[in-house]
């Protein structure tokens, strides 16, 4: 039994010495870890451009602005992903969106609302949303 419970104690210590924590590495001043999220949303309804600039900007406007009106940059980006209907593999220009969340739980529901809106809005399978935590400062 003894044997047992030093294996499992041994494995777990090997598996938080191969995990480094998000705070592992303090922010140098003035930065602070905060969460950064990043959105794509796709621009194609089927395979055409469907989303044009006009329609984005709206889209901005009405709503992610609103959700997040400290501020946010948006980057014209090239995607590809494959098409979980047809298995083909689809190219198409988009968009993507960063945002410096200020308060992670209340900011990843605004999240979801702005992907549920797009993908209503504009036909759209998924919007992809990829969240990492980084140092910020605003210098």
């Amino acid at each position: 039994m003894r044997m047992i419970l030093g294996l499992a104690i041994a494995a777990f210590v090997a598996a938080c010495a191969q995990q480094p924590s998000a705070s592992s590495e303090a922010c140098a001043a003035p930065a602070e870890e905060r969460a950064v999220a990043q959105l794509y949303f796709g621009r194609n309804i089927g395979t055409e451009l469907g989303v044009d600039d006009a329609e984005w900007a709206a889209f901005v406007d009405s709503e992610i602005s609103p959700r997040f009106p400290d501020g946010l940059t948006v980057d014209d980006v090239d995607g590809q992903w494959r098409d979980t209907q047809t298995g083909g593999l689809v190219r198409e220009p988009s968009k993507r969106v960063t945002l410096v969340l200020s308060n992670e739980a209340a900011d990843r529901a605004a999240l979801d609302q702005i992907a549920d809106a797009y993908k209503a809005q504009f036909q759209q399978q998924a919007v992809m949303l990829v969240v990492e935590r980084s140092c910020v400062s605003f210098e």
